[in-house]
């Protein structure tokens, strides 16, 4: 009921969000609830209705169109700020934004573990055909223990492929490597000191226990990564480098077994290429989290018992989802209110601890310096 006004184009989980645009900044806060589209994309009409008249920032979807029209119709109301309720921003156009002074906040640092844990659950439920076997018992199929029923790959000991080696593929890196004493093979154009240091006291702590080591190597090409990996992760950035980075030739370069995994941006991979190649290679699998059309499908994917799907739910745990919408109200509070620019990365003052603690700073405005 304040004076400012802030529009958030869903529903966001948790409470701590809402106590920080209604408390903190004393806005008035609305929902759009429209059982039309709470199931769907919002369509930019709908969000220009939402918007109105008086506006002075808005929480907006990844899936959500944010270009000239959305800033116009913002800056119209006298909007000064939009969050993306998400880490990545290939939705919003943010020239557009700054060039009607609106600055444009994301949600970075609450995603990692939560991403990289879906990304290995991905992994294993290929690797070990769950879904199928899911299926089969609820089906009724299941007549008694066979020694060939739903055979799949042991990765114990064999070799993850890390196409991109940022914070979410590192943590995934970890996860698998530790917990099934992988070789680690990466590809990205920045070498991870870090990780390599990593790797290599793990390997340490294995010999030291009587154990076989492990190993971690920077290859200079993608292909080099393809030809050796068991399982194939992606996590690189999207632009026009990596769009359909993995299309029909580099599938074909793939081991004949190998599992292949995007909790990333879907458009990395050739998704009519990969059908052709699952159908074609029922001993190849995948795991994906992300599509190229999203919410669609390509033609044919639905029916491959090879592919394990999900509705893009890598970063569905409480406490990120929670998180991403603290920080994205932090981000339009914080500007609202003159905020400087937060200066860390660990985003954990805003989302964990007493409410009274959360710095008051913006956790990341991607424009900033530009307005």
């Amino acid at each position: 009921g304040g004076s400012l006004r802030v529009a958030v184009t869903k529903p966001l989980p948790g409470s701590r969000w809402l106590e920080v645009l209604t408390q903190r900044l004393g806005a008035r806060v609305d929902v759009l609830t429209d059982e039309r589209y709470l199931h769907t994309i919002v369509p930019n009409d709908a969000v220009k209705e939402l918007i109105g008249d008086k506006c002075d920032g808005v929480i907006g979807q990844l899936t959500e169109d944010w270009g000239p029209e959305l800033f116009g119709a913002l800056k119209a109301a006298g909007g000064k700020v939009y969050s993306n309720y998400a880490v990545g921003y290939n939705n919003v156009k943010v020239p557009a934004a700054t060039e009607v002074g609106v600055a444009v906040g994301n949600t970075p640092g609450v995603l990692t573990e939560t991403t990289a844990e879906l990304t290995a659950a991905l992994t294993l439920a290929a690797a070990r055909r769950v879904v199928e076997a899911d299926e089969f018992m609820r089906a009724g199929k299941y007549l008694g223990w066979l020694p060939d029923l739903f055979v799949g790959k042991l990765l114990q000991r064999g070799t993850l492929g890390l196409v991109g080696a940022g914070r979410i593929g590192s943590a995934y890196a970890k996860m698998m490597c530790e917990g099934h004493y992988m070789d680690l093979v990466y590809f990205d154009k920045f070498q991870n000191v870090q990780l390599e240091s990593y790797m290599q006291g793990y390997s340490d702590f294995l010999e030291s226990q009587g154990l076989q080591g492990v190993k971690c190597t920077r290859v200079e090409t993608l292909e080099e990564l393809l030809q050796a990996s068991d399982v194939v992760s992606l996590h690189p950035l999207l632009d026009e480098t990596t769009h359909h980075m993995m299309n029909k030739e580099r599938l074909a370069q793939m081991k004949e077994d190998a599992i292949l995994v995007n909790a990333g941006r879907g458009p990395l991979i050739d998704e009519v290429a990969l059908v052709e190649h699952l159908k074609a290679n029922p001993n190849f699998r995948c795991g994906l989290d992300v599509f190229e059309d999203e919410p669609l499908m390509k033609p044919g994917l639905e029916d491959c018992p090879n592919a394990v799907i999900v509705p893009h739910i890598a970063s569905a745990s409480l406490w990120t989802r929670g998180g991403m919408a603290t920080l994205a109200a932090c981000n339009v509070a914080g500007f609202l209110r003159g905020f400087p620019s937060y200066d860390g990365t660990d985003m954990a003052p805003f989302v964990d601890g007493p409410f009274g603690d959360i710095p008051q700073a913006c956790p990341s405005i991607v424009n900033r310096g530009d307005l």
